[in-house]
């Protein structure tokens, strides 16, 4: 038995675009107390554009339809400022958003200075919402240990030991230099976001010229914690296949990373009641968005069944009948996949994709193989 694809559908799609330009970017997916799924993604005129805010919709029959879009609350910001956040809710019903204000004073650059590499001033915020009521408190600066700018891409993880991790990566600043580098890290919080006094590498390749983006973290069997990130050689300038590190220590301290044999990008780890890890990645050496089957042996990565999603030269069925026409990877723009596990076993993966010039927001519903 083979991963299946059981149904897809949208998020969001802008409703007219025959009347205003409105894409969507970079989801996130959790489960609510009460049963139903909250989906965030940011919402903007462009993929860069400084009018980009993050909004919320709610599904109530497990995945199925969605609520129209409601804007996140945010911190006040005197200049022009673009945002972005990652959520999760814990395990006591509380909705936690770690995001980012980023400063949009250069009206004519986008984030990146195209001659440096640097990244436009990042101020880091948390957000406190009710999962069953959905009831926020007012955004929260965050005070972070070392400075950024950060490439803001996981939400808070919650340690074995109950700290609070919050997985990042450094960049360089605008003008170029860069204090910390470039390499993947975790903040530490003992007291539930108020303070983030402490940080460490888990990913740290800058004597190679190796660069780890978009670090997520996952719980193995018996505490030990999974960390993944794109991996990138800057001096060859070309991808590596996806690495992987494992922590016994709740975080503190990461083993040497290594590859997981899966040629990709933009990789999301979940591990599912088994314990077996199902990921979901943007594929280098095939087109497409794919999902993944794997288990850590020992300390070895094994990878199992896979299955393509959507990009390359297939065609999927999607709910309501929906016919989905696949591109080729010449003609695809797409990534951050997250994913869920329902009660019923089924996985829901959700990821921001262009389709008819338009960046929506896509799910799948998958069956996964015991």
């Amino acid at each position: 038995m083979k991963i299946a694809i059981d149904a897809t559908s949208l998020i969001y799609r802008n409703p007219k675009p025959h009347l205003f330009s409105r894409h969507a970017y970079f989801p996130s997916l959790t489960a609510l107390p009460n049963g139903n799924i909250f989906a965030a993604f940011d919402l903007g005129s462009a993929f860069e554009a400084a009018d980009v805010r993050t909004h919320y919709s709610i599904s109530r029959d497990g995945g199925e339809t969605w609520s129209s879009p409601r804007p996140v609350p945010l911190p006040e910001f005197s200049d022009p400022f673009s945002c972005t956040c990652r959520f999760r809710c814990l395990s006591n019903g509380q909705l936690i958003g770690i995001g980012a204000l980023w400063n949009r004073t250069r009206t004519e650059e986008g984030l990146a200075n195209p001659e440096t590499g640097g990244f436009v001033e990042t101020f880091p915020f948390l957000i406190r919402g009710d999962g069953a009521t959905l009831k926020w408190c007012p955004p929260e600066g965050m005070e972070t240990p070392l400075k950024g700018p950060f490439e803001i891409c996981s939400p808070v993880f919650v340690s074995p030991t109950g700290e609070w991790l919050w997985p990042a990566s450094t960049w360089k600043s605008w003008d170029g230099s860069a204090g910390h580098g470039m390499q993947a890290i975790v903040m530490h919080s003992p007291d539930e976001g108020k303070t983030w006094p402490t940080w460490n590498a888990v990913m740290d390749g800058r004597c190679d010229g190796i660069v780890h983006w978009e670090l997520k973290l996952a719980s193995l069997p018996e505490g030990r914690l999974l960390a993944v990130s794109w991996t990138h050689d800057g001096k060859a300038g070309v991808d590596l296949p996806i690495h992987y590190a494992l922590s016994d220590d709740g975080g503190r301290t990461f083993s040497v990373p290594a590859s997981t044999g899966l040629n990709g990008q933009t990789c999301t780890p979940l591990v599912l009641d088994d314990g077996r890890i199902f990921s979901v990645y943007r594929r280098t050496d095939h087109p497409g968005l794919w999902a993944q089957i794997s288990t850590v042996e020992g300390d070895s990565w094994v990878n199992h069944d896979e299955k393509l999603l959507w990009g390359g030269a297939v065609h999927a069925s999607g709910a309501g009948g929906e016919n989905l026409a696949m591109t080729s990877m010449s003609g695809l723009r797409f990534g951050l996949p997250v994913s869920l596990q329902r009660p019923d076993g089924t996985v829901l993966v959700a990821f921001w994709c262009m389709e008819d010039a338009i960046s929506v927001i896509r799910w799948f519903k998958l069956r996964i193989p015991s």
